[in-house]
């Protein structure tokens, strides 16, 4: 199966990265257009075909995926709805806040269309991706792209309805988890350690922590009572993060970050 990227940037590079890993990618069954060469160069070197024309990728390719901005796709699919009509690929869309009738009202036909919501740690496998397919979808092509999202990380098939929330735990939170450990080893290097130590040393641990949790059906508050000793340090650092407001942070990140794609899906 041959997938072109119309947009080179850093998610559609990280799933090339992802792919390039296992034995999903081949040689040669990649492509990519992006209007910024150096993004265009930059995804060509993981042995992506570089293409001079949207027309040209959609020519070459069975499935063609859309991963410009959202603001881009108006522009980007109504001056190509011809070619796309005429060639009629599999369409997948990885834009946040875009549903699928709103693609499909831009392209002007009965298009095959899917989501998926990937997100930057597809270039290391680690990639929580969801998965939503139209009906006219094949099955051959529904399994191919559930697999292709696999080879860099986990696939999860989920209706269109919940896409914005996941969107939050599943794209928009690496940033926070990032945020974490950074904090975390900040909090160290005030305590004495050297940053690029403290840094691994807090990434492994939620590393650690998210294996855990994926290796077993005990729940994360059953597993924190495990940590946290009478009297302890860990019962110590627990506390001053609920007193501090740490569950209702969180709370509010998610619900702003949803927020905001509610407001993105109504302005289309």
């Amino acid at each position: 199966m041959k997938i072109g990227f119309i947009g080179a940037g850093n998610l559609a590079t990280a799933l090339v990265a992802g792919a390039s890993k296992t034995n999903f990618f081949k040689d040669n069954e990649f492509y990519a257009y992006d209007v910024f060469a150096p993004s265009l160069e930059n995804i060509a070197s993981f042995g992506v075909n570089k293409c001079v024309s949207v027309e040209e990728l959609i020519n070459n390719c069975e499935t063609v995926i859309l991963a410009v901005k959202p603001k881009d796709f108006p522009a980007l699919l109504k001056e190509n709805a011809e070619v796309f009509k005429q060639k009629n690929p599999f369409i997948v869309s990885v834009a946040a806040g875009t549903d699928l009738s709103f693609i499909r009202s831009l392209l002007g036909f009965d298009a095959r269309l899917a989501r998926i919501m990937p997100n930057i740690n597809a270039s290391v496998g680690g990639s929580a991706t969801a998965v939503c397919c139209l009906e006219n979808v094949t099955p051959e092509e529904k399994e191919s792209l559930i697999s292709f999202c696999g080879s860099f990380g986990s696939a999860f098939e989920i209706g269109e309805e919940l896409f914005p929330v996941f969107g939050v735990i599943g794209g928009c939170s690496p940033a926070f988890n990032y945020m974490y450990i950074d904090q975390l080893a900040r909090a160290a290097v005030k305590l004495g350690m050297n940053k690029k130590t403290a840094l691994q040393v807090a990434a492994q641990a939620v590393k650690g922590s998210a294996e855990k949790i994926l290796s077993t059906d005990e729940h994360p508050y059953d597993l924190i009572d495990k940590v946290c000793s009478p009297g302890g340090t860990t019962i110590e650092g627990v506390a001053s993060l609920q007193a501090n407001g740490f569950e209702n942070a969180v709370n509010a990140a998610v619900e702003a970050a949803y927020n905001k794609d509610c407001k993105m899906r109504e302005k289309k």
